[in-house]
């Protein structure tokens, strides 16, 4: 990477010194030392904004520190706040000329119990505990529910979890469907695991599929206004079945990727579908977490992180990544390893939370994520994961020609020790599919359209290139050798001798149709070994 890119506002392009933890101490300065591996990484970082980093001085510390996404939370905030993130965004886009995807984030249902007498109540084992959806306040013994959908769904041996899963309830009686009106019916459960239950605390329902849309009201205006602002991707929350996402994907349009948050085990159940049917997944670890046992988490997270990499989907590993830098400038080490693990697993984005919109400590926690990926990526054990990846499957793929040639580019790289992939990409199918096989080499996509290469910016090992259209008359050679002189600008080429290997799909432009591989010199087109001077190229004339 060409050090004359970071010449701007006291901003370096090297480390003070070879230990890259000096680049945390130097984030509490003006200036940010950035480490010249910060855009050369694999894994993506996603940082979400808030309160700790709503202004676009720490925007853009946040991203020369390793931010390639960031993630507006609709659960917080005002309509005019999030337009006015946008635009610092854009704006620190615009000064350093790379392509920043905006994650909008719905809130979803938020299920929760109705208000005590005394603001809380203690519930013990094995006593009767009462929901139903009278207006009374609730006492030791009963408390409205006010969602009529769980109450009617709920059957004996169901499982309620209340308190992120802190109280454990069974179902052992209920009069919902004999009630002659709604406020005679009840649910009767006995309490496995008790505590302090107040008001206003969450329900969670891990044993039923709710008869329930996903998008609330607020989620559905929400969604009307996130599609006139400038952003990418638009996660939904609380997806539990297949469905969920056709109906989301029916509202949002085409113009934006949509996310599933996997938080409930019935999305498990039709994760293959769910998948299909998503631009991407988040696997959010919170909700996820309460409703399953927590040994299964991990499994879980596996099982999701390989399906998305064969079904070609990016995925994202969220919550709780660096959870005790809310408050400290230093991870617990088991959070520095569960940040590795996921690296080592190849998800295509890690999550930072609270830690970078509300902490105190947001430029060191996406610094020390950043550090975290790179020393991973640069393991002999994790080069070795890249070399076992293999062939995807052929079932369901409907271009056996584009899949033979993705398939095949990664080891012409590898081979012919080429620098970089550069994959022409007109919708970023090409760019995805070359990254599915997790190749060693910087994969480049080269986009004609800006909102295609930030969407690009959640996938691993892509690095979105805006390229703009191509010139009239259109050549194959000449859009090569302008990509090839960009590269050389940014770094990735830095000798005459280096290779970079081309895949495209010709007609130009035409979608699906990925049909040509090609590895040229650094030099361009015309430029070749020079047999009698070896490691030397020389121009070949065309007749």
């Amino acid at each position: 990477m060409s050090a004359l890119e970071f010449k701007k506002e006291g901003i370096t392009a090297n480390p003070p010194s070879n230990d890259l933890r000096s680049v945390i101490m130097e984030g509490k300065k003006q200036s940010i030392v950035v480490n010249p591996r910060r855009f050369m990484k694999a894994t993506k970082q996603l940082a979400t904004l808030g309160p700790a980093s709503n202004f676009v001085e720490m925007i853009e510390k946040l991203f020369l520190s390793g931010a390639d996404i960031f993630r507006l939370n609709f659960s917080h905030g005002e309509h005019s706040e999030k337009a006015e993130l946008v635009k610092m965004i854009r704006s620190v886009e615009e000064k350093y000329n790379r392509p920043i995807a905006i994650l909008a984030d719905l809130q979803g249902p938020k299920l929760r119990v109705g208000m005590f007498e005394n603001d809380k109540v203690n519930l013990v084992e094995g006593q009767k505990f009462t929901f139903d959806l009278r207006d009374e306040l609730g006492s030791a013994y009963r408390v409205k529910m006010p969602h009529p959908e769980i109450l009617n769904t709920l059957g004996v041996g169901d499982t309620l979890l209340l308190d992120d899963g802190k109280l454990r309830m069974r179902v052992i009686e209920t009069t919902m469907a004999t009630a002659t009106t709604p406020t005679d019916g009840a649910v009767v459960c006995e309490v496995v695991i008790g505590g302090k239950l107040s008001n206003k605390k969450g329900v969670n329902t891990p044993s039923i599929v709710l008869p329930i849309s996903p998008l609330t009201p607020k989620d559905r205006r929400d969604l009307e206004f996130i599609k006139t602002l400038d952003v990418d991707w638009v996660a939904l929350s609380f997806v539990q079945r297949p469905e969920d996402m056709e109906e989301f994907r029916a509202l949002a349009g085409d113009s934006l990727r949509l996310m599933a948050k996997l938080e409930k085990p019935s999305a498990i159940e039709y994760l293959d579908e769910i998948v299909k049917l998503s631009d991407g997944i988040m696997v959010a670890r919170g909700d996820l977490g309460v409703e399953m046992s927590p040994w299964d988490v991990p499994i879980i997270q596996k099982q999701i992180v390989q399906r998305c990499r064969v079904l070609g989907k990016p995925v994202v590993i969220a919550t709780q990544m660096m959870e005790s830098m809310i408050e400290n400038p230093t991870p617990t080490r088991a959070e520095a390893s569960d940040c590795a693990t996921a690296v080592y697993d190849l998800c295509d984005a890690v999550m930072l939370s609270a830690e970078s919109a509300a902490g105190s400590y947001p430029v060191e926690s996406v610094t020390m994520q950043q550090l975290v990926i790179n020393k991973v990526e640069t393991d002999e054990v994790f080069r070795s994961t890249l070399e076992k990846v293999v062939d995807r499957p052929t079932a369901d793929i409907s271009d056996l020609t584009s899949h033979a040639i993705t398939n095949a580019v990664g080891q012409v790289a590898k081979i012919s020790k080429s620098k970089a992939i550069v994959a022409f990409s007109t919708s970023g199918g090409t760019a995805i599919s070359v990254s599915q096989l997790r190749p060693t080499v910087p994969i480049i996509a080269a986009c004609e359209d800006v909102k295609v290469a930030r969407q690009l910016a959640m996938v691993w090992g892509i690095y979105p290139l805006v390229v703009g259209k191509h010139d009239q008359p259109f050549s194959v050679t000449h859009e090569i050798d302008k990509v090839s002189h960009m590269l050389c600008d940014l770094g990735f080429a830095q000798r005459e001798s280096d290779l970079l290997t081309f895949v495209a799909g010709l007609p130009w432009g035409t979608p699906g149709s990925t049909n040509m591989i090609r590895v040229t010199s650094a030099s361009g087109t015309d430029y070749w070994f020079d047999k009698a001077n070896p490691g030397s190229m020389k121009k070949y004339t065309q007749d």
